[in-house]
């Protein structure tokens, strides 16, 4: 008998399929079989949790001190909390203020939450915390349940949601800085009445559209890139079935291969979760005054406007 077939098999190896690894698995579901709990359900207030508990401790650490501390009292007394300190400083000073001015205090709370949410939750679907549930509890395997594990930004009812949410803020934020006729004004786009039939239907559909691709956009790129990190895992037991020959090549170039992924995972976290919040806020500051200024210059804030559609597009791309 070959010695690697005998040999007990990883728990990142527990599924045949790669997606397996990356998908939701239900843990409740009722009679109907509609799920009441899942595995990314439990993911989710995990970060929830994280974030209070963390968001907490990290302020505690950035607060400035007593006055008999000198100018100590200044200086972050943590270098993770420094680390969350210099994230934020960097999202509200080059991000969020240059976009929505005199409004960054009131949108900075929103936009800086889904950011940690959304990364936080990027790197939990990173670690291996559905493998390891199968692979202590064989039975859940065998039941297709899970109590944790997956990646709940892969859920396009997760990112659909987290859109949602932000296409609300967006447009709640539009009719307070315009007004509400002021809003229903922003759908002609600006063009001569006898264009407003084209123009009025197709901003209706940019309103819902700019959420979908928010959605859309989170899904894609975190599904691509764990399922892929699982799919170069996975040659690793197959190849070892054939033999020594052929099996301790193909490992060796698998394992760098999904180090080197993995690596690339961990900078599309935080990518992913800052070009949701980055667009999040170009659509929010897109919803402003502009026309004073242009009734001065017709060409004033012309190439700022070019400027944040043109950071938007090329951080979708991306």
């Amino acid at each position: 008998m070959n010695p690697i077939l005998s040999m007990p098999k990883l728990p990142v190896f527990g599924a045949a399929n790669p997606v397996d690894h990356v998908i939701n698995h239900k843990l409740v579901a009722n009679e109907d079989g509609v799920w009441l709990w899942s595995a990314i359900q439990t993911n989710m207030v995990v970060v929830a949790a994280l974030l209070i508990v963390l968001g907490l401790w990290v302020g505690n650490q950035i607060k400035t001190g007593d006055e008999s501390q000198g100018h100590d009292r200044y200086i972050t007394r943590n270098p993770l909390a420094h680390m969350v300190e210099v994230i934020c400083e960097y999202l509200m000073a080059n991000t969020i203020e240059p976009l929505l001015h005199g409004r960054t205090r009131a949108y900075a709370p929103f936009l800086l939450s889904i950011f940690f949410f959304i990364l936080l939750n990027n790197l939990l679907g990173l670690v291996p915390l559905l493998d390891l549930n199968h692979f202590l509890l064989p039975d859940m395997k065998a039941s297709h349940t899970a109590f944790i594990g997956g990646t709940a930004t892969q859920s396009i009812w997760v990112t659909g949601v987290l859109a949602a949410i932000a296409g609300v803020v967006i447009n709640i934020a539009g009719v307070k800085e315009l007004g509400l006729v002021g809003y229903i004004k922003h759908l002609t786009a600006g063009a001569p009445i006898f264009v407003w039939p084209l123009m009025v239907p197709i901003e209706i559909l940019g309103t819902f559209i700019k959420p979908v691709a928010l959605a859309i956009r989170l899904f894609a790129n975190m599904t691509a890139g764990h399922i892929l990190v699982a799919v170069l895992i996975g040659f690793v037991p197959m190849s070892l079935e054939a033999g020594f020959a052929v099996g301790i090549p193909v490992t060796v170039v698998s394992i760098i291969g999904a180090v080197a992924i993995y690596f690339l995972e961990i900078f599309v976290a935080f990518l992913q979760a800052f070009v949701f919040m980055f667009l999040t806020t170009v659509f929010i500051s897109l919803l402003s005054h502009h026309g004073h200024e242009e009734d001065h210059d017709p060409h004033h804030g012309y190439d700022e406007t070019v400027d944040k559609v043109a950071g938007a597009v090329s951080a979708g791309l991306a």
